[in-house]
């Protein structure tokens, strides 16, 4: 199914930021209730026929992809490059080097912060779009437009989204699950399509009720998908597999590891050694670490292999009709402005907005052999300008890259976790190895004696994922759900080196001595309230569930 650029869900339609029903499909936000956009096709013939409803799921995944900023043109949100970019950013192993995130960087937001002001927004609005059309094909289902079993497989690719959608608020806005169990305030979880000035009315009641009820409804979500979603499809598109996958992601933030584990098994994960295929999917990683984006690419101008690869097994699509543009397209967002390859230079375009940061590149758990220093990261040739950038996204030109939301190294590495967690060493490691070896050397790969403990084990998996998943959007992730484990907590967020810190020369990068740099912006505990972000202040003031319900201190 080929993703078009074509938005003709009755979309962002209700209850995403406003009580007033913000409209994001016009080019300016407005606090009224617009309940028909007028680039959309009209409510009464979006679900009355099959390639109708087509083109709207199609309008979905666009937006899950280029969303809005401020109501106007999209930069990536909710799950862009802005979405990915921010995770990153509130980690420490990325230095923001313009003033695009410092904001994020530093922590210094409030309420009305545009950047997560704009996550809360985009991603409620990508799930009144998947209730609205969830509600739809229920409709051209009894109407005789879609098959009962079409109409249930195309609830499932929206639950989906919606569970996705929900669990980003989660670790946002929201302390993690394993500090109370649960019991800390969630966010409003919407199941209700706002397309009526009725349902505006009854969406008002929602509150924010607890991140344990969030859990819950995220996982039934994915139940339902797993349920009546295809096996098979293309990397851009909601599957069997991927609802799967995401389940290992959400129980692991729960701390179930037995759940992790059986979730994983479905994927292929239970043998005590590898290689690992999944019988669902096929999914299998690929030889090379860069597989999932621009395998064996001397050039900028190789194709990447984002939309065709084994081992991706959900990603957000974007095309040269809908991206995020320069403000919000990965390639630009993450990439410097020239690269040298094989002694050519290369103009690459991009904003040199974040840089990797030393302290991860010369980390020891990096060995020397590891390919992903030079398949995955790429040193910019600007004088005065030398760091090391990721270059997982290269297409600066039509900025398709397509953004990883889960490949099957993370569903390994979850399983490695858990079976490290409970002590089964041996699956662990295999597991663990299973990522980790087809970019490094055999003279430094793991063996049982590597580890004293499981403690050291699970560790190592931790580092790992580190590495593998640089410029993924996912630190901000570990980190929150890690925030109060007794072993591998950061203790908040972390100290982070400030880009006036490293030499613009290139030394700072330096793999034989490895020197650490002593971050000069202070960590931020976990008992502070900037640990999580406000409720953005345009949602308090027009929502009377939430008026008196934001996060403390802000």
């Amino acid at each position: 199914m080929k993703k078009t650029n074509n938005n003709l869900l009755i979309k962002r339609i209700g209850f995403a930021a406003l009580f007033a029903g913000l409209l994001f499909s016009t080019p300016s936000c407005k606090k009224y209730t617009d309940l028909q956009p007028k680039d959309a096709l009209p409510s009464n013939m979006a679900f009355t026929t099959a390639a109708n409803v087509e083109l709207a799921a199609n309008g979905v995944y666009n937006n899950a992809a280029v969303g809005t900023y401020n109501g106007a043109a999209g930069r990536g949100y909710a799950f862009g490059a802005a979405s990915i970019e921010q995770s990153e950013m509130r980690g420490e192993d990325m230095v923001n080097i313009a003033a695009f995130y410092q904001i994020t960087y530093q922590a210094t937001y409030d309420a009305t912060t545009p950047n997560n002001q704009n996550m809360w927004v985009n991603l409620y609005a990508l799930i009144n779009q998947a209730n609205t059309f969830i509600a739809g094909v229920q409709t051209a289902q009894a109407n005789g437009v879609l098959t009962a079993a079409s109409a249930l497989a195309y609830e499932g690719e929206a639950r989906f989204l919606r569970a996705l959608a929900h669990h980003e608020l989660v670790i946002n806005f929201c302390r993690p699950y394993l500090d109370g169990n649960g019991s800390n305030p969630g966010v409003p979880y919407r199941t209700l399509a706002v397309n009526s000035l009725e349902a505006v009315a009854q969406a008002s009641t929602l509150d924010r009720g607890t991140v344990a009820a969030d859990y819950t409804a995220i996982l039934t979500d994915l139940d339902f998908a797993e349920t009546n979603l295809p096996a098979a499809s293309t990397i851009s598109r909601a599957t069997k597999g991927a609802a799967i996958a995401l389940k290992t992601r959400i129980k692991l933030h729960m701390g179930d590891w037995a759940g992790v584990i059986t979730e994983g098994a479905k994927l292929g994960t239970a043998a005590v050694a590898g290689p690992y295929t999944s019988p669902i999917g096929n999914y299998i990683l690929t030889a090379s670490p860069d597989g999932p984006f621009y395998s064996g690419a001397a050039s900028v101008s190789a194709p990447g292999n984002y939309s065709n690869n084994t081992e991706s097994i959900f990603s957000v699509a974007n095309s040269s009709q809908a991206n995020g543009g320069v403000n919000g397209a990965l390639p630009n967002m993450f990439g410097p402005a020239t690269i040298l390859i094989n002694g050519k230079t290369f103009n690459q375009g991009g904003r040199n907005l974040v840089c990797t940061s030393p302290n991860l590149y010369n980390a020891s758990f990096w060995v020397n052999s590891d390919t992903r220093r030079t398949l995955l990261q790429v040193l910019q040739t600007v004088k005065g300008q030398l760091y090391y950038f990721n270059w997982k996204y290269r297409d600066i030109t039509t900025q398709s890259d397509y953004a990883p939301i889960i490949r099957y190294a993370e569903v390994l590495l979850n399983v490695a976790e858990a079976y490290s967690r409970t002590g089964v060493l041996t699956n662990a490691l295999s597991l663990l190895n299973a990522v980790r070896n087809r970019a490094v050397a055999v003279t430094d790969r793991y063996t049982v004696a590597s580890f004293i403990t499981s403690t050291a084990m699970t560790q190592a998996i931790l580092n790992e994922r580190r590495i593998e998943f640089a410029g993924e959007g996912r630190r901000w992730a570990d980190i929150t759900r890690l925030a109060v484990d007794p072993n591998f907590s950061t203790g908040g967020i972390p100290a982070k080196i400030l880009i006036a810190q490293i030499k613009n020369d290139g030394s700072s990068y330096d793999i034989v001595n490895r020197p650490i740099i002593t971050p000069s912006f202070a960590a931020i505990p976990y008992s502070s309230f900037k640990f999580i972000w406000p409720i953005p202040s345009i949602e308090l003031s027009a929502n009377p569930a939430l008026a008196k319900q934001q996060n403390p201190f802000y």
